[in-house]
């Protein structure tokens, strides 16, 4: 196994294109799409007789499984390359896709950024590898993400049902109680900088995976999407209760302007100036590998609600492994994910903290009860398990989500250097996807 990073400009170009050759493949008669199988050779075949595989992923636990296959398969080898997070490596797998060269056999893809991949037919469809055949297998929210009409074109990896990570030295310190709703959660964010002005409730320097999950935890569909045509709408009661909340942590500083993954960002986790994280529960093993130094500090809550008393929770990224359509070992390719996500991978990612997105793993006693000595011993998987049951329905991104994140910044990102609220940078949203839609050929109602 090797491990490569390598690192991609965000390019919204590049993200421009996948939509443009998105669209001309819903046009076109080209049957099923999405790429082809391994050449009527079977996955296991494809293990047995061996080969390479570039695997194009950023989530930590991913090294181990990439180890243990590897044992399992002595001929294969996996070069396991970090890309970039999120739209940095889909900018860099879009150019890679258009330029006809370096595209990897495996890439991990966001539920959010799946379907324009899917779109575009520049991912394969799975199901005549053997993904038909997993039904049952996954939760339904995560199963549901990797399908457009007739297609499987990933495999889902974890889930993100969110929670409140909050580290508890700091909260006893200062005797906050932990925030049951967003209100509190603004009162507890004013008594900690008043007791320690260097230390945050949380960072933020606007992210849209953070807002569009809060709005989803809100009640808010601002995204209504039938085929290609599509309607937005950040008027809804669900976003005007999110931006309201956050314009009052953005104009009152509570909020350390650090973006997320940053050295400074991890550096904040560790000595507790940056006190909550709310995320998915893919996050602990990140925390563990990112953050080993404050072991024993944080503990896992239920997410703050937006109505006393509500019980109401939404997913936060989540992510599938998926095959290029361009990959010439999809079989090969294949086998990997497999295992990878429904096999004896899924067991390596959960020792190490992952999220499942396995019906199998999420019932079992094993993983409920199981404490994490990162969270004092904390069974933090009730928690995250409890979160999964309460994801709201109704839910459901654009189909071109992943352009639509690349121009968050200049659209809500600027309430956070600017006078502009964060209910008008919704607005300024609004209008630039709206415009792009019908640029690149949706129709908008």
């Amino acid at each position: 196994m090797r491990i490569t990073q390598r690192r991609g400009a965000l390019q919204a170009t590049a993200l421009a294109g996948a939509v443009a050759v998105a669209l001309a493949a819903c046009g076109s008669d080209s049957g099923d799409g999405g790429g082809g199988g391994g050449g009527g050779q079977s996955p296991d075949d494809a293990a047995a007789e061996g080969g390479s595989l570039t695997v194009w992923a950023w989530e930590p636990t991913l090294e181990s499984v990439v180890a243990d296959y590897e044992e399992a398969n002595p001929e294969v080898d996996i070069e396991l390359v970090n890309a970039g997070t999120g739209n940095d490596q889909y900018t860099a797998l879009q150019n890679a896709i258009s330029a006809g060269s370096g595209v990897p056999d495996v890439a991990q893809i966001e539920y959010y950024a799946l379907s324009q991949f899917s779109l575009a037919e520049t991912v394969t469809d799975l199901s005549d590898l053997g993904a038909a055949d997993l039904e049952g297998t996954f939760t339904p929210g995560p199963w549901s993400s990797v399908q457009s009409g007739e297609g499987i074109f990933g495999l889902p990896m974890d889930s993100g049902p969110m929670a409140l990570f909050y580290n508890k030295t700091v909260f006893d310190e200062h005797n906050i109680e932990v925030p049951e709703t967003w209100d509190q959660y603004v009162e507890a964010a004013r008594k900690l900088q008043e007791a320690d002005p260097n230390a945050y409730i949380t960072s933020d320097t606007g992210d849209a995976g953070t807002t569009t999950s809060l709005i989803w935890q809100a009640g808010g569909q601002p995204y209504q999407v039938d085929g290609t045509t599509i309607g937005i709408d950040f008027t809804d009661e669900g976003s005007s209760q999110y931006a309201e909340t956050w314009n009052t942590l953005v104009e009152e500083e509570l909020v350390a302007p650090i973006s997320g993954w940053t050295d400074e960002w991890y550096q904040g986790l560790a000595d507790g100036t940056i006190a909550t994280l709310a995320v998915g529960a893919w996050m602990p093993a990140n925390l563990e590998s990112g953050v080993a130094s404050a072991s024993g500090d944080w503990r896992v809550a239920p997410l703050p609600q937006w109505e006393e008393g509500a019980n109401a929770s939404a997913e936060n990224g989540g992510s599938s492994l998926a095959v290029p359509a361009a990959s010439e070992n999809a079989a090969l390719a294949y086998d990997f994910i497999a295992y990878a996500t429904a096999e004896e991978g899924v067991q390596t990612r959960l020792d190490e903290g992952a999220f499942p997105a396995t019906v199998e793993h999420m019932e079992s006693e094993e993983f409920l009860n199981r404490e994490f000595e990162y969270f004092g011993g904390q069974q933090a998987n009730k928690i995250f398990a409890e979160s999964a049951s309460n994801v709201l329905e109704g839910w459901t991104y654009l189909p071109f989500q992943v352009y639509a994140n690349s121009i968050y910044s200049d659209t809500v990102g600027q309430a956070y250097v600017s006078d502009t609220t964060i209910a008008e940078g919704l607005q300024a949203w609004q209008e630039a996807s709206i415009d792009y839609a019908e640029e690149q050929g949706f129709t908008v109602e």
